[in-house]
């Protein structure tokens, strides 16, 4: 089993797929309350 360093883990495809998430996340949430906003105008 190869010794673990600290701190030589090249963590760039991580930070990709993380801001990918936090991205998708986001559009989720806006997406979600954009649907919300008009059933709540078409219901009314």
């Amino acid at each position: 089993m190869a010794e673990h360093k600290h701190g030589e883990m090249d963590a760039h495809v991580q930070e990709e797929t993380f801001a990918g998430f936090v991205t998708f996340v986001k559009w989720s949430v806006v997406a979600i309350i954009a649907i919300l906003i008009f059933m709540a105008l078409v219901n009314s």
